[in-house]
């Protein structure tokens, strides 16, 4: 697996969108500088590009994004990312902004076609030194006459409009709260005059988190609930909430971004839904009337993004030895159609390491979950009686998960003899609510120990070698790398991409829809100052001496540069070995394909240096200070 092919060859697939027989999706593409594309694919199996260059079809909202675009008669309307306007076109034609030039984002288009008006989520910055104010509002198709219709609350999401077009429903929730913690279903009778009126809560007056409402063809109301501490299918009907199909299986996924989608109605009486057990997604037919489900089955082991006509179903699908992909699925014959693949690369699965879900013991007489790859390749076989080094790798989120799922760049280390473990430590979605909410207040904690006790268990399982363990993430999966790093004395190397070191100053400076997020995670501040002090890698530097490497995107507002800058002046003082790689152009996440090759790339290196192990391949050195 090169490192051109991990950089180049692989482009994110979502936000699909059905247009009676048109099929639309977005591509974020690395080898155009991560530029986000709209793509249509026609009846006759051609995929043509809907925007091209310089648009780049991307939200700011809640920073994450999602739902940037939406299809009406063959008329487009999308975010672009420069500017945050709404843009509209034909498609074949081109491109014209709808709304003026201020400090508004948008997301998560519906169409109100009976009154000729758009409904959306806007996030208002146009009042510096203040909170951005998040409300629900309607504009005629040509972006003017706004009103709006839903305020006062910190935040909304999910505005869906019924089939007769006479009722509004919405998602809403108040700091400190996430969507995945606490949120609130409201529904309103929505009037000619473009006023909610009579908005009524449906659900959500205790804890429990909703997401996903969606009306079926017959005007009745359904969403997803975690109340039973799954997040299952349940409806309103003559005020009556019922639960549909109640198992111990999870039918969506926290709500980072906007417009996610894990089921979808084919008729009044029947819908389809994907869910997910240990790490597995599964996808099923489900009559709404006697709750009866009917798997069906795929070779998919991930499923998002799921939508649905009369005919047919249309998702993001992938598995352990296939790529992600958009994937038509035919519901007469269940015939399976791979519309576009996230790559071309072709790999003998001689190459391939197969994930397998384990579960490991951990503190407080608790079991936590992980997915492993053990080193494969067809080339190599190791000498007897050695055990590879082991990659740690740790989530961002922390309220996401690992999958099972071909990744080229877990792909990447395993070619090259690494062992990797995906951990899913307490906190993780995908196996209930209890789960998620193991790390409430124990951040820091909590992730660090399963992070470790999933080593140790490789080790005393004799997959692993003891002396080669090392430990990476992303964001809150950086933070927890470089907590555990500085607080236990397990791992001997680690790397930090985009991660938190201190949390007072991410608490300072990062944006509206995370600024309370670690009230949850850690506790109320500043009233639990001393947790913050006490959780953050940066107050305890001289710990440190363990090797550690950095990234960072320079134009980063959710964790600004200056948290990796202050870890690295730190180390630099304390003599510690260290060494750091800041991309300018690069935000939350790195896109631009020369970026996320350079990065794997100095990784390596760092590694192989640090375990003193030979390369296999020629790789461009980077400076280690304090070596």
């Amino acid at each position: 697996m090169t490192l051109d092919r991990v950089a180049l060859g692989v482009i994110r697939l979502g936000e699909i969108n059905i247009e009676e027989d048109d099929i639309y999706w977005c591509e974020m593409r690395p080898s155009e500088a991560g530029r986000h594309v709209i793509v249509k694919h026609l009846p006759n199996g051609e995929d043509v590009d809907v925007t091209s260059p310089p648009f780049n079809v991307r939200t700011k909202v809640h920073e994450y994004g999602g739902g940037a675009y939406k299809v009406n008669n063959d008329t487009v309307y999308f975010s672009e990312f420069s500017d945050q306007r709404i843009y509209m076109m034909n498609v074949g034609g081109t491109p014209r902004p709808i709304t003026s030039k201020t400090a508004l984002r948008y997301a998560d288009f519906i169409f109100d076609n009976r009154r000729s008006r758009i409904i959306c989520v806007r996030e208002d910055h146009r009042k510096q030194g203040t909170e951005a104010i998040n409300t629900i509002i309607s504009m005629d198709f040509n972006g003017q006459d706004v009103k709006v219709l839903v305020s006062g609350n910190d935040f909304y999401s999910s505005p869906r409009l019924s089939p007769n077009g006479r009722q509004l429903a919405w998602i809403t929730w108040n700091h400190p709260q996430m969507p995945w913690d606490k949120t609130e279903l409201w529904v309103g009778e929505l009037c000619n005059n473009n006023v909610v009126a009579t908005p009524k809560r449906v659900a959500g007056e205790f804890e429990e988190s909703i997401v996903q409402p969606l009306w079926s063809p017959d005007n009745v109301l359904h969403f997803i609930s975690d109340r039973s501490n799954w997040w299952n299918i349940y409806c309103w009907k003559k005020a009556v909430l019922t639960p549909i199909c109640s198992m111990d299986a999870e039918c969506a996924a926290p709500p980072w971004l906007f417009a996610q989608s894990n089921y979808a109605f084919t008729s009044k009486h029947k819908l389809v839904l994907s869910y997910t057990k240990k790490g597995k997604w599964y996808i099923s037919q489900l009559d709404v009337d006697t709750g009866q489900l009917e798997e069906i089955n795929t070779p998919f082991t991930y499923i998002s993004d799921l939508h649905a006509s009369n005919s047919c179903v249309v998702f993001i699908a992938g598995s352990s030895q296939q790529v992600v992909s958009v994937v038509k699925l035919d519901l007469e014959t269940y015939a399976i159609e791979v519309l576009k693949r996230s790559s071309k690369i072709s790999v003998d699965r001689g190459y391939l390491s197969k994930p397998q879900h384990i579960e490991f013991p951990t503190e407080r007489d608790l079991t936590a979950h992980a997915i492993y790859y053990a080193p494969q390749n067809r080339d190599y076989i190791a000498p007897p009686e050695t055990r590879p080094p082991l990659l740690v790798f740790v989530h961002g989120g922390p309220t996401a998960s690992a999958s099972l799922i071909l990744s080229w760049s877990i792909q990447f280390w395993t070619s090259r003899g690494f062992a990797v473990v995906d951990v899913n430590y307490g906190g993780s979605s995908g196996y209930g609510r209890e789960y998620r909410q193991r790390l409430n207040g124990q951040w820091g904690v909590v992730d660090i120990e399963d992070c470790i006790n999933a080593a140790k268990y490789l080790v005393d399982v004799g997959e692993v070698d003891a002396s080669k363990l090392a430990i990476r993430g992303g964001s809150a999966g950086g933070y927890t790398a470089i907590n555990t790093l500085t607080f236990r004395d397990v791992f001997k190397a680690g790397a930090s991409y985009y991660g938190i070191s201190d949390l007072e100053v991410f608490l300072k400076d990062t944006h509206k829809f995370e600024s309370h997020y670690l009230d949850t995670l850690i506790g109320p501040y500043p009233e639990r100052k001393d947790l913050y002090h006490d959780r953050s890698a940066i107050n305890f530097l001289e710990k440190l001496q363990t090797p550690v490497i950095l990234f960072q995107g320079l134009e980063d507002e959710i964790v600004p540069p200056n948290q990796a800058e202050l870890i690295v002046e730190a180390l630099r003082k304390n003599g510690t070995p260290v060494s750091f790689l800041f991309f300018e152009g690069e935000q939350h996440g790195f896109r631009q394909a020369t970026n996320i090759k350079r990065s794997l790339e100095a990784e390596l290196y760092f590694y192989l240096t640090i375990f003193c192990l030979e390369p296999a391949e020629p790789i461009e050195p980077i400076v280690i200070e304090n070596l």
